[in-house]
């Protein structure tokens, strides 16, 4: 028998940036695709009573963000009333943990890695927005911390199909291991049908 992708005890889910300033263009999968995958994951992690992380940037007057020089500059936001709240389709629980993140990655200047190491958790389940950008950057900070990373491949998208595709066949695959979510969704199955 095919051993488990993932055990729940030490495994978290980490929904990336699924909050409501996301925008409508992103290839190869919509905003809509990328958030009714997600929140299956995170229904199947929340019933398991397992780590649920969601990911968000936000910040009071954008003074502690980040301002290098750039010689491409960032596109303009238009931000909605509530855009640094998590989209209503995934919602937020008392048992998940939101992560504020004030840069591309969730681990740097945030509590992720001690609430993740405190319980004992060695894996993750990458999704969210944008795959070359804030999945790439937290995928690549959890591996330099040792986790190891799972990316629900099909609950993710870029911000071109390029951007997506180029992490998809050269990063993700030296960082961790490439799935879907019905690979995940299985795998959350079998553990749940599984006799104590």
């Amino acid at each position: 028998m095919e051993e488990l992708l993932f055990h729940f005890p030490q495994t978290a889910l980490i929904v990336i940036d699924l909050q409501k300033w996301l925008g409508t263009r992103y290839a190869p999968h919509s905003a809509e695709q990328v958030v009714s995958r997600a929140a299956s994951m995170v229904k199947a992690f929340r019933d398991a009573g397992a780590f649920v992380g969601l990911v968000r940037v936000s910040s009071k007057d954008f003074k502690d963000m980040p301002r290098p020089l750039l010689d491409q500059a960032p596109p303009a936001m238009n931000l909605p009333p509530g855009w640094d709240e998590i989209v209503p389709e995934i919602g937020v629980t008392d048992t998940d943990h939101v992560i504020t993140k004030r840069q591309w990655g969730a681990f740097h200047a945030t509590d992720l890695d001690q609430q993740l190491r405190r319980r004992g958790i060695t894996t993750i389940v990458l999704c969210g927005i944008a795959s070359g950008i804030g999945v790439d950057t937290t995928a690549r900070e959890a591996f330099a911390h040792g986790y190891q990373v799972i990316f629900a491949i099909d609950a993710m998208t870029g911000l071109s199909e390029a951007e997506h595709e180029h992490v998809r066949s050269v990063i993700f695959p030296r960082l961790g291991r490439i799935r879907t979510t019905a690979d995940i969704l299985a795998c959350a199955s079998l553990q749940s049908s599984a006799p104590e």
